[in-house]
């Protein structure tokens, strides 16, 4: 079976079933891959949540801080996806170096409640922080797709990827609640610490992998722009990464604002915003399991655009959040709701697309660009966040954010994507020249 025959079963939503799913756990080296990663995701949701209340509760960050503050996260995504995806390339031993990212990352997340303790923690502690674990960050994910395919065969990546997707989920559920009632019990620097020992659980996960990784790509020159080059020759895959990039520049600013608008503006506590947030992720495991349904039923082009309509009008009601505590409650998990089970739908059609039709010697290099066009206009749009949310106020801010998020739906609709239902190899070879 060829890599693209083998993806194009994915896209039609053949996830295989839960005792192959199983049989994958049993095996040592996925296990231990899968934990790895399963305990870090947990850990990463807490953090995004405890560092921003650390900021508002014990900093008296504004809207600006609370910009810059998630921008010092985001800024490495934006410079060094596309050459940390080439370095990774030529590497030998990108296990080490995940393991290298999740020590520096539990040093770093570690910091800030011994400063705490030490009553010396400071905003820019907090900044510098974020940008050393979004500097190592970004190392992990540029080397990680490499050891997954040590450790999961060709024919079972979809079992595997089914499971980390599961993972993923429940960390989007289980880590913000826990996040809040560990701020509410501990304080948001002491939950940190419950965080950092997650990197090290996954550290020690990854060092018990014993497996073969693939060799390293030879050195070539322009190496570095390949990946750019390929995205901007195919007009789809082009315009699919501007609208991906839009939306996630324009749901930036929810990002940024949502922290202190709900503590500030809607007076909500740490545990009722951790709830809110934990609804995204139930919405992410009901976008996965629906998400091959859609497929079959409309074709993948088709669920891509539903995905950015899913993904971003529910986020229409947090601007429009007023009322008692319940109601604002409600409107802002039901937000979560419908805009995880919209993620999830977009993310798992965009990237079976995408991973069918980038060749595969330029598959590192695509997805360094991939990622800078998802998570690289981030840093962006933090710094206008809080820019426009001290000018305008974050009402009107949140506003424009969500409304700007529902309109990046146009990209994709000029593009070709809404006409493919299925991808086939000699449609791969024929659309996009592989």
């Amino acid at each position: 079976m060829s890599r693209v025959r083998m993806k194009t079963a994915r896209c039609r939503g053949n996830t295989g079933d839960a005792p192959s799913r199983a049989g994958l756990l049993r095996e040592r080296g996925f296990r231990l891959y899968w934990s790895a990663q399963s305990v870090s995701l947990v850990g990463d949701e807490v953090t995004i949540l405890a560092i921003p209340l650390a900021a508002v509760l014990l900093l008296d960050a504004g809207a600006t801080e609370m910009g810059w503050l998630t921008a010092a996260a985001l800024l490495p995504s934006l410079l060094l996806s596309i050459p940390g995806g080439a370095w990774a390339d030529r590497q030998n031993d990108r296990r080490r170096a995940m393991i290298v990212a999740d020590v520096g990352r539990f040093v770093a997340v570690a910091s800030v409640p011994l400063a705490y303790a030490g009553e010396v923690l400071t905003l820019a502690h907090l900044f510098v922080t974020e940008f050393v674990v979004g500097v190592l960050t970004v190392l992990f994910r540029v080397c990680n797709h490499h050891v997954y395919a040590s450790v999961v065969v060709a024919e079972r990546y979809v079992e595997g990827n089914a499971l980390l997707s599961g993972s993923r989920s429940a960390a989007a559920v289980a880590g913000p609640g826990a996040g809040g009632a560990l701020v509410q019990a501990l304080s948001a620097p002491l939950a940190l610490l419950v965080d950092a020992t997650t990197y090290l659980v996954s550290a020690v996960c990854l060092g018990r992998i014993s497996a073969r990784e693939a060799p390293p790509a030879p050195r070539e020159r322009a190496a570095l722009l390949a990946g750019l080059r390929w995205v901007t020759a195919n007009r789809t895959p082009a315009l699919l990464l501007a609208g991906v990039s839009t939306l996630s520049l324009c749901h930036t600013f929810l990002m940024t604002l949502f922290v202190l608008y709900g503590a500030t503006e809607l007076e909500l506590t740490a545990g009722a915003l951790g709830a809110v947030v934990a609804a995204l992720g139930i919405g992410g495991l009901a976008g996965a399991y629906a998400a091959p349904r859609v497929v079959r039923r409309i074709g993948i082009g088709p669920t891509v655009v539903t995905g950015f309509l899913w993904f971003s009008l529910p986020l229409l009601l947090v601007p429009l959040a007023e009322g008692p505590a319940p109601q604002v409650i409600a409107m802002l998990a039901a937000a979560q709701l419908g805009a995880g089970c919209g993620v999830a739908v977009l993310d798992i059609s965009a990237n079976s697309y995408l991973i069918a039709v980038i060749p595969p010697t330029l598959r590192s290099r695509v997805m360094g660009v991939v990622q800078t066009a998802n998570f690289g206009v981030r840093p962006l749009g933090a710094v206008m966040a809080g820019t426009l949310g001290t000018a305008l106020g974050l009402r009107p801010t949140l506003w424009i954010g969500t409304a700007g998020a529902a309109l990046s739906v146009l990209w994709v609709a000029a593009s070709g994507i809404p006409h493919v239902r299925e991808l086939t190899e000699s449609d791969t070879r024929q659309r996009e020249g592989t």
